[in-house]
């Protein structure tokens, strides 16, 4: 596992639902701060297809889907504080994390999220991987979430490498869209994929 195409100079990951399972979290915390913050009780399918969707996505849709105007800024401090509060409970993705591991000392590597600083940099912790990147960029860093691609060309620039030269894994359409329109190679590390690309 873990070959690369010629020229790899870094590599570069998704950080929810791409090297720790932390998306369960992220349900039960969007589901707690939405009933008790916002007034709503949301079906947990409604999550379901919405995985690769900032902060903002995610209360924009609800807010036109269900005719509703929330409080952005107490939901997503709420939501937060649920996440890092079970992050007790996160686990690493097993096969990514055997690729960063794999590739730790060898190339120059870096995280990518739409997340916020605080709930990323504590789920790396949590799973002991917060060491092997050389930066971490989230969502506090830009001002487009995925499928911009800012995310992404700013951790290649911090990484001192051209976009062309970096090869991301990522779990979201958002996501690979974010990592092909910055001009990288895009792996989909989604159960049924990253054996197909990796082996």
């Amino acid at each position: 596992m873990g070959e690369l195409p010629a020229g790899t100079q870094a590599l570069i990951f998704d950080c929810d639902g791409t090297l720790v399972d932390s998306l369960p979290l992220y349900l039960e915390a969007w589901l707690d701060a939405l009933k008790t913050k916002g007034g709503i009780e949301v079906a947990p399918e409604w999550f379901f297809s919405r995985r690769g969707y900032s902060e903002e996505m995610v209360l924009a849709a609800l807010e036109k889907e269900y005719g509703v105007t929330l409080d952005h800024a107490i939901i997503k401090t709420a939501t937060r504080a649920g996440v890092l509060a079970r992050l007790s409970q996160v686990k690493a993705n097993v096969p990514v994390v055997e690729i960063v591991r794999e590739w730790a000392g060898r190339l120059p590597m870096a995280v990518a999220s739409s997340g916020s600083r605080a709930v990323v940099e504590a789920s790396l912790v949590a799973v002991g991987i917060r060491d092997v990147f050389e930066t971490v960029v989230t969502i506090d860093d830009v001002e487009r979430p995925k499928p911009a691609p800012d995310l992404y060309l700013l951790a290649a620039q911090r990484l001192g490498v051209e976009p062309a030269h970096c090869v991301v894994f990522e779990d979201s359409a958002e996501g690979l869209d974010a990592a092909r329109a910055a001009g990288m190679d895009a792996r989909d590390v989604r159960p049924w994929s990253v054996f197909r690309h990796l082996s």
